[in-house]
C-alpha cells in the first residue's frame, strides 16, 4: 500500500532568510539567489507557473520559462493567440512562481504585463534552434486539433518551404515582460515555521520590506 498523501512531507533546514540580510531591491535579491540556484546546478532553474486570469477572473495556470530578468522586470517568450496570450490581452496581470526544491526556496513575483518590442522579440527568435523556430509557425496554440499528424504535416511542410532561407518570427509570437509590483521570497523552515520576506512597491518607486508569518 502507497504511503498516505497526507504523510507526505519534508522537514526544511538548509537555509534562513532575514528581512536584516536582504537587498534593498527585489531584482537584486533575486539576482543573488538566481545565481545560487544556477550554481546549484538545478535542473530547468528557469522553469516557472505563470499564472493569468481571464477579464472575469477565470484562472488559469501553467509552466513556461524565464529569458531574462532586469531591473524592468522578468521576461518571457509564447504565441499572442495561444489561451494565455487571450487572458493577458483581458487582464494584463500576472503571477510568477519559481520552486527550487533543492534550496528549499520559493519566489512569487506579481506584476502588470507588457509586450516587449518587435526588436527584441526579433533577436530572441532568431537565436532559437531551427525546430523551434519552425514550431513557432507550424503550431495553432491551444486550438482544437484533430491528430497529431496535422502538426507533423505541416512542420514538414514548412522545412520545406523555408530549406535555405532566414526563418522570420511570426507576427502572433513574441515576448512579454511582467513588470513587478510585489514579490516575496519564501525560505523553508524547520516546523513549518518558514521565513517570508515580502517586497511591496510604493507610489515613491521606493520598495517596502516586510517579514510575514509562515
Amino acid at each position: 500500500m502507497s504511503k498516505p498523501i497526507a504523510d507526505i512531507r519534508i522537514e526544511y533546514k538548509r537555509h534562513s532568510l532575514s528581512e536584516k540580510d536582504v537587498q534593498h531591491d527585489p531584482i537584486r535579491q533575486f539576482d543573488l539567489w538566481w545565481t545560487e540556484a544556477i550554481s546549484s546546478q538545478i535542473e530547468e532553474v528557469n522553469a516557472m507557473t505563470l499564472a493569468t486570469a481571464s477579464s472575469d477572473g477565470l484562472p488559469s495556470a501553467r509552466i513556461v520559462l524565464l529569458k531574462g530578468f532586469t531591473e524592468e522586470g522578468f521576461v518571457f517568450f509564447t504565441n499572442y493567440n495561444s489561451y494565455k496570450g487571450q487572458q493577458l490581452d483581458e487582464n494584463p496581470r500576472a503571477c510568477l512562481v519559481f520552486f527550487w526544491k533543492e534550496l528549499e526556496r520559493q519566489v512569487r513575483i506579481t506584476g502588470l504585463i507588457e509586450k516587449v518590442s518587435a526588436e527584441e522579440s526579433d533577436v530572441y527568435f532568431s537565436s532559437r534552434p531551427e525546430s523551434s523556430r519552425i514550431g513557432a509557425w507550424a503550431s495553432p496554440q491551444s486550438k482544437v486539433i484533430e491528430s497529431r499528424g496535422i502538426l507533423e504535416t505541416t512542420e514538414a511542410e514548412l522545412q520545406k518551404a523555408f530549406e535555405g532561407k532566414e526563418i522570420p518570427r511570426p507576427l502572433h509570437w513574441g515576448g512579454y515582460r511582467l513588470k513587478p509590483v510585489s514579490v516575496e521570497f519564501w525560505q523553508g523552515r524547520p516546523s513549518r515555521l518558514h521565513d517570508r520576506i515580502h517586497y511591496s512597491l510604493e507610489e515613491t518607486g521606493n520598495w517596502r520590506i516586510e517579514r510575514l508569518a509562515p
